[in-house]
């Protein structure tokens, strides 16, 4: 895949020419996480970081910038799991 072309949803996360992939600082050591990446033409790469070579899903900037402020906010704080009965 060029750095030109267009990433879509569903592509290989290791084969995204140009991805620099990075996740949480709060990310745990079992490695349950996912990491994302800032694409050449702007939008970013989501994968799971147990899973490096799985599929990607791809969001624009504005997409992200939604989750971002929903989860500052805490609009999904019901779907976290308590840290202290995590697996």
């Amino acid at each position: 895949m060029s750095q030109s072309a267009q990433v879509g949803n569903g592509a290989p996360a290791d084969r995204i020419a140009g991805a620099v992939w990075r996740k949480s600082s709060l990310s745990n050591p079992s490695g349950n996480c996912v990491e994302l990446a800032r694409l050449p033409g702007g939008d970013i790469a989501v994968r799971n970081s147990r899973h490096p070579s799985g599929p990607a899903l791809v969001y624009t900037p504005a997409e992200i910038s939604a989750f971002v402020q929903g989860a500052k906010r805490g609009d999904f704080d019901d779907l976290a799991t308590p840290l202290d009965s995590a697996h």
